[in-house]
């Protein structure tokens, strides 16, 4: 198993004020919206990273929202969201960028820069440095905090949206491909 480390944010912040690690969730699903988890860190929390955070495709489900809650302890994490319009009308770099300043906005970026989870500035020129790093969320404690704080809160989402819909089963897909979801959209629409 692998888990992050902070060797890179502990680098950074010798001459950044605040590091803040970025990904995104729901890129690949079949309904709802993308959200762009971002995570703040200052010196303060050099050393205290939960111990078991990770890549929040490798947290199960039942452990995510207690880890979500520890990561809000020890930082300052920040969603935001696009809607499906956004993504069908505007495509999804567009729609990721949106996603992502809005959870900026509450951050003082003074001084402060961006890990980027993925192999290209899909963030864009935002006033500030940018470093894409690939696996960041795998890697980069300040990533997989943001990471799994986008999970958690699209998850919770998806399931109450599934309220709504019954029949595509979000409650348990969050809105990606799934058997029942693809049979769900056959037949349903």
């Amino acid at each position: 198993m692998s888990y992050p480390s902070l060797d890179l944010e502990r680098e950074l912040l010798k001459t950044h004020r605040l590091v803040i690690g970025i990904d995104e969730v729901g890129r690949g699903a079949l309904a709802g919206p993308v959200a762009v988890g971002a995570f703040g860190l200052n010196g303060e929390g050099l050393d205290s990273m939960p111990a078991d955070l990770r890549d929040s495709k490798l947290v199960t489900e039942k452990r995510r929202a207690p880890l979500a809650l520890e990561v809000a302890k020890w930082g300052q994490p920040s969603v935001g969201y696009a809607e499906v319009e956004v993504i069908e009308t505007k495509g999804i770099n567009f729609a990721l960028q949106k996603a992502a300043l809005s959870a900026l906005e509450n951050f003082d970026l003074t001084e402060a820069i961006v890990l980027l989870d993925g192999s290209h500035n899909w963030l864009g020129d935002i006033g500030i440095e940018v470093r894409v790093i690939v696996k960041a969320d795998r890697d980069c404690g300040s990533v997989s905090g943001g990471a799994i704080s986008a999970k958690v809160e699209r998850d919770s989402l998806m399931t109450k949206l599934a309220q709504g819909f019954p029949a595509y089963g979000w409650e348990g897909n969050k809105g990606y491909s799934s058997s029942s979801h693809i049979a769900a959209l056959r037949q349903i629409g």
